[in-house]
């Protein structure tokens, strides 16, 4: 992929910093933002679901996160990489009837801003998030959970290979 980019460099704006963002990819974002990435809808499990549906879930659909929420008030609580999940399996730090939360990542509520990733973000921003510019603290993300404008609904997951896609079919 290195090998088609184009060596110059773009400065796009950041709504997530107050330092102008360097894009690497902006001259071929043209305006798109995440609902052009087309992110399949969601698949979000309960913290008292076993390891194996997860497993199983994701390997039906192709996903690489999975979203867990409250099973009673939908609030989002965190995620599974799949990857991760798998290493634990290996490792014998988990078994596939485990319960999810023995093994998901739990979002940190406390003390920390969230970038609101919606449907309507520019992918500039969405790649400022990627590389942790921003409200991301200086963290590089590898997914981002899309939500509505107001976070009370999951819509969806976008991965830096989502992005990394977009610009391969989008002409420079």
């Amino acid at each position: 992929m290195a090998q088609t980019m184009k060596n110059t460099v773009h400065i796009g704006p950041s709504s997530l910093s107050s330092k102008p963002f360097i894009s690497k990819w902006s001259s071929r974002y043209r305006g798109a933002t995440v609902q052009d990435l087309e992110p399949p809808a969601a698949l979000s499990l309960n913290p008292s679901d076993p390891i194996s549906l997860a497993l199983l879930s994701a390997f039906e659909r192709d996903y690489t996160h999975l979203t867990i929420v409250d099973p009673d008030t939908r609030a989002l609580l965190g995620y599974i990489a799949i990857p991760a999940l798998q290493a634990q399996l290996d490792a014998g730090a988990a078994r596939p009837e485990d319960p999810l939360s023995r093994a998901m990542v739990r979002f940190q509520r406390r003390g920390r801003r969230y970038t609101v990733i919606t449907l309507a973000t520019p992918l500039e921003d969405l790649e400022a998030f990627f590389e942790g510019v921003g409200d991301a603290q200086g963290q590089k993300q590898d997914f981002a959970v899309v939500t509505d404008e107001d976070r009370r609904f999951v819509l969806g997951v976008a991965t830096k290979a989502d992005l990394e896609e977009f610009v391969k079919r989008r002409p420079a």
